[in-house]
């Protein structure tokens, strides 16, 4: 089994795929995952997958401390920031460890997610398919997306409870 960085980024980037400019989609034009509404300096078409990994590590991994938690929440966390933003991912950890809800990873919620069994990340997986349906009620353009979503959290629940094993 890789780190799980490895484990990590193989997921994502799996499912993001290449190039796409998806009228529909609010990123706009996307390559790896990576948006030009996100990253309006970064030219989208000559993104590199080296180029995607470190955005990635530094802007998404880092910035939501996946580094820190254990392997199931830093998966789980790390995927839900890329496909939902970093801060309702950072916040959808704190609904399901039940700690106070402030948007930041710091001790507590690091404290937390150790303490915390594996099978609490399901409420964090449920919380996310919510979102998703949050989301589709306020923009129904948003619907075409909803069964990629709903594969995309169930192959990382096998992904997860397998121990990072596809």
């Amino acid at each position: 089994m890789g780190s799980s960085w490895e484990i990590g980024i193989e997921f994502v980037l799996e499912r993001e795929g290449g190039y796409v400019n998806d009228p529909n989609d609010p990123g706009g034009e996307t390559k790896y995952g990576i948006s030009k509404k996100a990253y309006p300096q970064v030219n989208i078409t000559d993104l590199t997958i080296e180029n995607a990994k470190e955005i990635y590590k530094k802007d998404y991994w880092f910035a939501c401390s996946c580094d820190e938690l254990p392997f199931h929440f830093a998966i789980a966390v790390f995927d839900m920031a890329v496909n939902m933003g970093i801060t309702k991912a950072k916040r959808i950890l704190q609904i399901a460890l039940g700690v106070t809800v402030d948007g930041s990873i710091g001790p507590k919620t690091v404290a937390a997610a150790h303490k915390a069994s594996t099978y609490v990340v399901k409420n964090l997986l449920s919380e996310r398919m919510a979102e998703y349906t949050r989301l589709i009620v306020n923009n129904q353009n948003l619907a075409k997306f909803s069964v990629g979503w709903a594969y995309r959290v169930i192959s990382l629940t096998i992904l997860i409870f397998n121990g990072g094993k596809k």
